[in-house]
């Protein structure tokens, strides 16, 4: 459904004749989305106390965090219309006013000085960058005692310290534009930032967020964002640094085309992704600092299909505000730093703004994305992840053999936007706590003695990835007799399939496999059988998961575990039997308000009887499709068997996958 917002007269469908959408519309979402928070503005304009769940870090914070964040987007479309006309213009006088309330210490909205570690530092970065993309229209016409008093409030990162991942680019910036306008700065910090980023750099254009395996959209909306950034601030100063950022960009977007379905959705993976379409922002910027390996006509439909996405699914919603969340308000998804004004880091998706509307990415004709020409099938060896994406359905699949952001030593933590192994544009994981215990979704599990599932908490990549190929493995601290165990997985694809081959080593008390989460404003249909089960939306959205080695399905009536409300279904729905352990068959998992893709949401999974063998193995067939799905007829249409166990020791641990059309694996 087109909002009223968006009713704009007629434009021309010949260039934008696959989103029906042109430069009108991004301006006019832009506007609605500042409009929308005007309202919650405090009287100076210091602060933006937007409604919602409070942050960690306060009121007053939260607020900054309003003004920053908007100023960001305001910015954009300042400086996009040469600072001329009503709303420009308006625009830079309504945050110009609140620069002035926020950096006074007297005003009753003055905003906390930057101390180390702050969240301050975060906002301050939005507002350093605002300043340069609009200088002329507002830092240049500030009064001078203005001036003084916002730099003087930059000028807490001097010596700072941040955080040591991306926060440290936050410093970069603010420092660059401290320098640009002639205050104090230390070059040091600069440097100091710059060359820290070079540690986390892991080839094909790839950064880790710090030290670990941390790889999601904060690669785009961050690590590369802000050195390019930096490098508009820096001038020619910083070519030589900004020309290797060029290139590893390019590389970076190569592939990005592939992480976007048809319908424009991202793949729904990793943290803070109420920021939603800030997931443009390295597509829009490759544009700005001519390094885009993508042609003008794709970065315009990729760019116009996301955020039209969002639009016609209700965000920013009827105030014209974006709420925490993926579609709606979603708070599971979200985390503790996230307040109101959280979700504003959106504005890095209007990037594209700061280019001429006579550009070519504003006047090419739409090309299709990868998805829309033909099945596709991308290795990504850097974060370990294959993306498969199917023509006929527009669906795209992560599958994640490689991020966990977990720090490489010490306690981890099981983030279900990290751990599973498959995401796709389609769905998301269960993410509210009771769900989050029963990890049921997108895992294998080995169940201690009270059925509490094992937790992927570091992923560890094996061997090298193609384009239909990848695994990992993880440790189970304490499995089967309390001596730890290893899952080894390999995935493989094979068109719209995802075979998923485990290996365990060591015994255990009992496994489960989950596929993915499929949610929608009813219960999805649900069906399970010997060895089989399957969830489907009321829009044909269809999960399947069916055992073809090792999971020794239960005859059909066999009930199946679960724990909790959110328990699994046994067969005829009746309540699961409550001994995990000695349970065997195929089940399906429902849960109510833990999906950002709707409040009713369901899994199937296969779970499989303890083993006292020192190794056993495990393969499932994964589904994910908006077909008409037979898993009975899919269980039936793959083979799988061990290699002769009289051969080698390799050859023991070898499985022989063999599909409809002949084509042959052994993993």
């Amino acid at each position: 459904m087109v909002p009223p917002f968006l009713r704009l007269p007629p434009t021309d469908r010949v260039t934008s004749s696959r989103t029906g959408w042109t430069r009108a519309h991004w301006e006019a979402v832009a506007d609605r989305m500042l409009d929308g928070v005007a309202p919650y503005a405090t009287p100076g304009g210091a602060q933006y106390r937007l409604p919602g769940r409070g942050s960690w870090s306060g009121v007053v914070l939260d607020g900054l965090e309003g003004y920053a964040r908007t100023f960001l987007l305001a910015a954009f479309r300042i400086a996009g219309a040469g600072g001329t006309g009503e709303e420009a213009e308006r625009l830079a006088e309504r945050y110009a006013r609140g620069l002035a309330a926020g950096t006074d210490p007297a005003s009753p909205e003055a905003w906390p000085a930057l101390t180390d570690c702050s969240q301050q530092m975060v906002e301050a970065a939005s507002i350093a960058v605002a300043l340069h993309e609009t200088r002329p229209w507002i830092w240049d016409r500030l009064e001078q005692p203005v001036r003084e008093r916002v730099a003087g409030w930059l000028s807490g990162f001097v010596g700072g310290r941040t955080w040591d991942n991306n926060w440290r680019l936050f410093q970069v910036v603010s420092e660059q534009f401290l320098a640009s306008v002639g205050a104090p700065f230390r070059q040091a910090d600069i440097d100091a930032g710059l060359d820290r980023l070079e540690d986390w750099y892991v080839g094909d254009g790839w950064y880790t967020d710090g030290d670990g395996r941390n790889f999601d959209y904060y690669g785009g909306w961050a690590l590369h964002l802000y050195p390019l950034l930096w490098a508009r601030i820096a001038g020619p100063a910083g070519e030589e640094r900004a020309a290797v950022y060029r290139r590893r960009l390019a590389a970076f977007l190569a592939d990005y085309p592939h992480f976007f379905g048809a319908d424009g959705a991202p793949v729904h993976q990793g943290r803070s992704l109420a920021y939603r379409f800030a997931a443009l922002a390295p597509v829009w910027l490759g544009a700005l600092a001519g390094c885009s390996p993508l042609a003008p006509g794709l970065t315009r439909r990729l760019a116009s299909g996301t955020l039209r996405h969002f639009v016609e699914r209700g965000v920013p919603d009827e105030r014209g505000l974006l709420p925490l969340g993926w579609y709606g308000t979603h708070l599971p998804a979200t985390q503790p730093y996230s307040g109101p004004a959280s979700p504003y880091w959106a504005s890095k998706g209007f990037l594209g703004l700061l280019l001429p509307p006579d550009h070519p990415v504003w006047t090419a004709r739409e090309e299709p994305l990868p998805v829309e020409s033909g099945d596709t099938a991308v290795a990504l060896r850097a974060p370990n992840w294959l993306l498969h994406g199917t023509r006929h359905d527009g669906i795209v699949r992560l599958v994640n053999h490689g991020s966990d952001h977990n720090p490489p030593s010490g306690p981890g933590q099981d983030d279900p936007h990290y751990a599973k192994f498959g995401y796709s544009t389609a769905t998301a994981p269960e993410s509210a706590e009771p769900a989050w215990r029963r990890t049921v979704d997108g895992h294998f599990a080995l169940l201690g003695p009270d059925g509490t599932p094992s937790r992927r908490l570091r992923v560890e990549p094996l061997g090298t990835c193609t384009p239909t190929s990848a695994a990992s493995r993880y440790e189970v601290p304490a499995a089967g007799d309390g001596r730890p165990a290893t899952v080894e997985t390999t995935s493989v694809l094979h068109g719209p399939w995802e075979i998923r081959v485990h290996r365990v080593d060591g015994p255990h008390l009992g496994v489960r496999e989950g596929g993915y989460a499929v949610a929608g404003a009813e219960p999805p249909h649900a069906e399970h059988g010997p060895g089989r089960s399957l969830c489907r939306t009321e829009t044909g959205l269809t999960s399947v998961v069916a055992a073809l080695y090792g999971w020794q399905p239960a005859p059909e009536g066999t009930s199946a575990p679960g724990r909790g409300p959110g328990a699994a279904e046994g067969a005829g729905g009746s309540e699961p039997a409550p001994e995990v352990r000695a349970a065997t068959g195929s089940a399906v998992a429902r849960e109510v308000h833990a999906n950002a893709f709707g409040p009713h949401s369901a899994t199937p999974y296969l779970t499989a009887p303890p083993s006292t063998a020192p190794s056993s193995c495990y393969v499932t067939l994964v589904v994910l499709t908006r077909d008409t799905c037979d898993p009975v007829a899919l269980r039936s249409a793959v083979s799988c068997d061990p290699v002769d166990a009289t051969a080698t020791p390799a050859a023991r641990s070898t499985v022989r996958l063999r599909f409809p059309d002949s084509h042959t694996v052994e993993v």
